[in-house]
Formats: C-alpha cells, sequence, structure tokens
C-alpha cells in the first residue's frame, strides 16, 4: 500500500478551513444567515397640482437586520405607474434599484430619492390613501397605504 502524502492530508485541512470561513462569513455570527429586516414608515403624498397629475411619492424603508437588500419595483392598482427616481440638483433620472443597508434605511424624501406616480385612477384628494406594492431584489414584498396629504405637507409638521 502506498503511504498517503501528508501535503494531501495539509491541503485537505487547509480546504475545509476555508469552506468554513467562507460559511461563516455568509452567516450571522450565531450561525443564522444575515437577512433584511423590512419596515416602511412615514409614508407619504403631497397632492399634485392638477388633477390626475403626477405626484411625487416619499417613504422610508427601515433595515433592522444584519443583511441589506434593494428595492427594486413598486407599483400600485390605483395609478398606471409609479416609477423610482434619483434627483440631484441638475437632473432627475429614472433607476431600476435602490439600495437598503443592513442597519440601516433608505429614505425616499423631497429634493433626493423619491417614486413618480402617474395615471391616477381616480383624482387624488387630500385624506385619501394610494396602496403600493414595493417589491424587494431578496424576494420579500410590502403593501403599504400611502396618504394624501396637501401640497405643502412636510413630515412632523403637524
Amino acid at each position: 500500500m502506498t503511504p498517503f502524502p501528508r501535503r494531501a492530508l495539509y491541503g485537505a485541512g487547509l480546504a475545509a478551513v476555508l469552506t468554513a470561513g467562507t460559511v461563516l462569513v455568509a452567516c450571522g455570527s450565531d450561525g443564522t444567515a444575515a437577512v433584511a429586516r423590512l419596515s416602511v414608515v412615514d409614508s407619504y403624498i403631497p397632492l399634485p397640482a392638477s388633477p390626475n397629475g403626477m405626484a411625487a411619492g416619499y417613504l422610508t424603508v427601515r433595515n433592522d437586520g444584519a443583511g441589506g437588500d434593494e428595492l427594486v419595483g413598486v407599483r400600485s392598482s390605483g395609478a398606471s405607474s409609479v416609477t423610482m427616481h434619483r434627483s440631484t440638483e441638475q437632473t432627475m433620472e429614472e433607476v431600476s434599484s435602490f439600495a437598503v443597508p443592513a442597519n440601516g434605511a433608505l429614505q425616499l424624501a423631497r429634493g433626493g430619492n423619491h417614486l413618480m406616480i402617474m395615471g391616477w385612477a381616480k383624482p387624488p384628494a387630500v385624506g385619501d390613501r394610494l396602496d403600493l406594492e414595493l417589491t424587494f431584489a431578496k424576494g420579500e414584498t410590502i403593501a403599504v397605504q400611502v396618504p394624501v396629504q396637501p401640497l405643502t405637507y412636510r413630515p412632523g409638521s403637524q
């Protein structure tokens, strides 16, 4: 019988250690997968300036989990189109996703990232609520009812 080379044993041991390290990096410290724990707060839509006009939507997606995620889609039965946009000082552009950081938040707010809502099923009025479904890259969908507020509304101003 041919003796098993000692180098092969060292190589196998090293491979096992590296594999275990990779698994631990992908998991939390307790061995569970790092997942996002998402919730939506502070949502509102300022009343459009004209009936059936375009409106912006604002909200905060909180992530209390150790894993990040991405907002990849938004839809509504009360509007024909809801798209995601990023604003800068000079431009506004449609984007395909927004990152939701681990133990952090995605803020959609005036002057920055926001939703554009078009093709309302009925003209919105202050006090109405628009149903939105937010879809995330890791498969979660969150349904939220977003209130229509006066055009001049600012969170915390009530």
